[in-house]
């Protein structure tokens, strides 16, 4: 038997959860919370049951409503500053996993002497958090369940602090908050989602029973309603599944860890500010092009869980029939199909090639060794939009 350990958050799910926020905050004794979200959230009105509820329990709210897309170290750290100079007591975090990658951090910072810098890497935030409850509002990221944060910091590139301190007390997924999403960016997150299931079950290293599991009924739940959602984003059933896939991709991947797919996606969000569910997208085919060698079994696995109609033949057929209704769902959610579609050209990949080196963390996991030349090879694949990377 392989050894394994798993930890996962108290969950609440359940269509108008966010109105239970308050009474999960009176359970944590907080009098004081720290909400992080950003503009948009708070604008389109996704926030204010909660506020509401909040605010009739006699919680004391303070907003910080400055988190941007890929997180800047500077707004972590003004953050946790006024989480500490406001006296909170908790966190709380409405929005996608940008604001809640935030929260993590402010509610570790604020507790703890350690600086942002000497944090990046596994297991070296040792200290203790705030209480810190968590509320999606795309099916995506899954950060409600991982104990991972990413940084983009001064020289651009995008790190993560992973450790067990990060994981909140509460994952409360709400449906209801998803259900105005535009069809773009249900699609991107939605595709996000599917990556961290696929990279949980084909890694090299701490796959184990559980993440299996996990990310098989993720998967096969995120490819039975990203098309639906995207047709029609007030369908509470599809939103609903959607977001139970995405949670459950999350808690896979939060043991076994992500691979080249988020390695590549990395660097297109912190040069070209590209969401990362957009970037994993975009090199999403040809990595498993560029993987298949090694993980063939597996993606034949997967074939019929992404598409429960098909029928098992070979190995090399299966990976491959796996691979094509990748691409289909990206064609038909409407993925802009080349790098070049968000402003990415010829002289951009060296650059972006060597920075996804740097995701050592991430590589070590791919089924595949990949070197620079690959690295760039898939990029010059994903910027054409057309044919496998190569396998040099």
């Amino acid at each position: 038997m392989i050894d394994f350990t798993f930890h996962t958050p108290y969950i609440l799910f359940e269509a108008g959860a966010s109105c239970k926020i308050a009474g999960l905050l009176k359970g944590c004794k907080a009098a004081h919370v720290l909400l992080v979200t950003d503009k948009n959230v708070r604008a389109a009105g996704l926030t204010r049951k909660a506020e509401a509820a909040i605010a009739e329990a006699g919680i004391k709210l303070t907003v910080f409503e400055d988190v941007v897309a890929e997180p800047p170290w500077h707004v972590i750290e003004t953050a946790a500053d006024l989480c500490f100079e406001r006296g909170c007591d908790a966190v709380l975090s409405i929005g996608g996993g940008s604001a809640l990658d935030t929260a993590k951090l402010v509610a570790y910072l604020a507790r703890n002497p350690d600086k942002l810098d000497d944090i990046y890497g596994v297991g070296l935030a040792t200290g203790e958090r705030l209480p810190l409850l968590l509320v999606p509002t795309t099916a995506g990221t899954g950060s409600e369940v991982t104990p991972i944060a990413i940084v983009t910091t001064p020289t651009n590139e995008k790190k993560a602090v992973t450790s067990t301190s990060l994981f909140p007390k509460w994952a409360i997924l709400d449906p209801e908050l998803t259900l105005g999403l535009p069809p773009h960016v249900t699609a991107a997150a939605g595709i996000d989602a599917m990556v961290h299931a696929i990279e949980a079950y084909t890694g090299k290293i701490n796959k184990n029973p559980i993440s299996d599991q996990l990310a098989l009924k993720a998967l096969a739940l995120l490819a039975a309603n990203l098309r639906k959602v995207c047709r029609d984003g007030s369908n509470l059933e599809a939103r609903s599944e959607m977001l139970l896939g995405s949670m459950l991709a999350g808690m896979a991947f939060a043991h076994s860890p992500v691979a080249a797919v988020h390695a590549l996606a990395y660097p297109i969000g912190a040069i070209f500010h590209v969401s990362h569910g957009l970037s994993n997208a975009l090199v999403l085919p040809y990595v498993l092009e560029f993987n298949r060698s090694a993980a063939e079994a597996l993606y034949a696995e997967l074939s019929e869980v992404i598409d429960p109609g098909y029928r098992r033949q070979s190995d090399a057929a299966d990976a491959a029939a796996f691979i094509a209704e990748i691409k289909a769902i990206c064609r038909d959610c409407e993925v802009p199909g080349s790098l070049s579609a968000v402003g990415i050209g010829e002289g951009d990949l060296s650059k972006l090639a060597e920075d996804a080196m740097k995701q050592t963390r991430l590589l070590v996991n791919n089924p595949r060794e990949l070197d620079y030349d690959q690295a760039r090879a898939i990029y010059a694949s994903a910027l054409a939009g057309r044919g496998p990377a190569a396998s040099g």
